[in-house]
């Protein structure tokens, strides 16, 4: 499912990882074993990235902070972002982000 995400620009890996951050499924041009490592770093981003939102949501006492829709490192050539359970790799030199942010985003509520 998740494989159809390789026919967009620019996406150069993208993986599937459980709640514990292994490796569901992965596919694309890094090697196999990268790809659990890319799983992996998502996971830990993603939980530092829910404990930032649940700070502000406590510290602002306003609503809307969590549960955060997504997260996004770029550099000047790739990009890493990941939706849910899902995470990718960019090269920003074909693409630009909205489109596959789009398509991770639909693909995260399959």
């Amino acid at each position: 499912m998740i494989k159809n995400l390789l026919a967009e620009d620019g996406v150069m890996a993208i993986c599937q990882f459980r709640d514990d951050g292994a490796l569901v499924e992965g596919y694309g041009v890094m090697s196999d074993d990268m790809l659990p490592k890319l799983a992996k770093f998502a996971h830990d981003y993603k939980r530092m990235v829910q404990g930032n939102a649940d700070q502000l949501a406590m510290f602002t006492q306003m609503s809307g902070w969590t549960p955060p829709g997504g997260w996004l490192v770029k550099g000047e050539v790739w990009a890493v972002c990941g939706v849910s359970n899902l995470v990718c790799v960019i090269d920003l030199r074909e693409t630009t982000l909205n489109p596959v942010m789009k398509a991770l985003h639909e693909a995260a509520n399959w």
